[in-house]
């Protein structure tokens, strides 16, 4: 038995990359939030800890006072130890569940009494990439045509991300959150963080890029890398609005350009949000990754939401994510 109870949870730093992706790479699990790029570039919205013992490595993310275990790492069967997983502390504070666990765990713990919630809103979609890349068939029309049309009306040219133009992603990033003041909007605030964090280690991370000059100036990138040896997570995609079509058009040639030697793409999730949930279903996915939020028997946390709150030019302003 793993005395999983006295497992020394630490802050997660750089350094623990080649520890975090070797379990995962190990554990072959498709869940988007474990890749390390995800978890560190999101740390500062919500704080990573990780424990490693007797081959297993467990992370859990603190925020609003409560700490939550992500899927576990290793090999062991988790029906015994999880619940007092759930019954310890990180941080100080009480870890009150399991999110984005995926079915397969999620099914066992329901098996050993656990409550097994159904995450929809945070459900990835994952999808073929010959389709993405190829836009063929009826089904397609209208990206197709909207994609032919943007290249027919603008100078639009694709090239990958290294060096320098990192800082130009960066410059764009700002200008369309001076812009678009979107430091109003709950939440982007973190994004802005995410997105530069990953820009700033883009090499460290070993990460895929791809943007696109118009009229020589970049108005669109996106970022990815591999999740498993046959399928892409795409972690950010942004596009200059202004430009109809440019967001169709990047998802197109990163797809066709950079991600040639995948077989699937995983575009993460939608979030509840309505108009995103019909723009991915609209690029039919192949399949989701559903993900389950496990909690003890008699226990329901609260989830607490995000307020809204202006970001400071100081911190950076917070990005627009356009996903499709």
């Amino acid at each position: 038995m793993i005395p999983v109870a006295d497992f020394p949870f630490r802050p997660m730093t750089l350094s623990d990359r080649g520890l975090v992706e070797g379990y995962r790479t190990r554990s072959a699990i498709e869940v988007s939030e474990l890749t390390f790029t995800n978890l560190f570039a999101w740390r500062r919205a919500k704080a990573v800890y990780v424990a490693e013992q007797n081959g297993v490595l467990l992370i859990a993310r603190v925020a609003h006072g409560m700490a939550w275990m992500l899927p576990p790492l290793g090999q062991c069967d988790w029906a015994e130890p999880v619940p007092r997983v759930l019954g310890s502390k990180c941080d100080g504070m009480e870890i009150v569940g399991m999110e984005r666990a995926p079915e397969a765990l999620a099914e066992t713990l329901r098996k050993a009494g656990l409550n097994v919630e159904h995450d929809r809103d945070n459900s990835d979609y994952v999808y073929c990439r010959e389709d993405l890349a190829e836009l063929k068939g009826n089904k397609y029309r209208k990206k197709r045509n909207q994609v032919h049309s943007t290249l027919a009306d603008y100078r639009c040219e694709y090239e990958e991300i290294h060096g320098p133009v990192l800082d130009e992603c960066r410059a764009f990033q700002d200008h369309w959150c001076e812009t678009k003041q979107c430091g109003r909007v709950p939440g982007l605030c973190q994004e802005y963080r995410a997105i530069m964090e990953t820009l700033d280690h883009f090499d460290d991370l070993g990460l895929i890029g791809g943007a696109i000059r118009v009229e020589g100036k970049i108005r669109a990138f996106t970022i990815g890398e591999e999740l498993l040896p046959d399928t892409a997570v795409v972690h950010f995609e942004k596009a200059d609005i202004t430009v109809p079509g440019l967001s169709q058009v990047i998802n197109y040639w990163f797809c066709q350009k950079s991600l040639g030697r995948f077989e699937f793409v995983n575009r993460e999730q939608d979030l509840g949000i309505p108009g995103l949930r019909k723009a991915k279903e609209s690029y039919h996915p192949h399949h989701m990754v559903e993900k389950y939020r496990i909690t003890l028997p008699g226990r329901k946390p609260i989830i607490v939401e995000e307020e809204p709150a202006p970001c400071a030019r100081s911190m950076g302003s917070p990005a627009i994510f356009h996903a499709f």
